[in-house]
């Protein structure tokens, strides 16, 4: 009898496919989330502050260190939970290998980019280069 016929089901089961993966990246969309509800009320409600102020109004409050530090973890935060969400989406809705892999590429490059953009935003009104 060949050593694998010898083994469970359950046996052969572990150690094979995403289940690892799938828990961290479980936990990372609940974190994201969990961090985007405080971050997403502070934003909205400064901004609402902000209504009828001028943009070098505007700039200066980006620019002051806790705002910007805050402006930042809430890139961060959307950007990488909408990555994750996404890439959810794709994996369960399409069936063609190669076309799954370049939705998630597609996804996973364009979520670093649009961060790191808004990330360099917020540096730049930081050191008083935006104004």
């Amino acid at each position: 009898m060949a050593r694998d016929e010898q083994r469970s089901a359950l046996g052969r089961a572990r150690g094979l496919g995403a289940a690892g993966e799938g828990v961290g990246h479980w936990w990372a969309q609940r974190l994201t989330a969990v961090a985007l509800a405080p971050l997403s009320l502070w934003l909205v409600a400064s901004l609402v502050g902000k209504i009828g102020a001028s943009r070098a109004e505007v700039v200066d409050w980006a620019a002051s260190p806790l705002v910007a530090v805050l402006l930042v973890a809430t890139l961060v935060a959307l950007f990488h939970h909408a990555q994750l969400g996404l890439q959810v989406i794709v994996e369960d809705y399409l069936h063609t290998p190669w076309i799954k892999i370049a939705a998630i590429v597609l996804i996973k490059g364009a979520a670093i980019f649009l961060a790191l953009l808004g990330i360099l935003t917020v540096l730049l009104m930081a050191l008083g280069r935006v104004g």
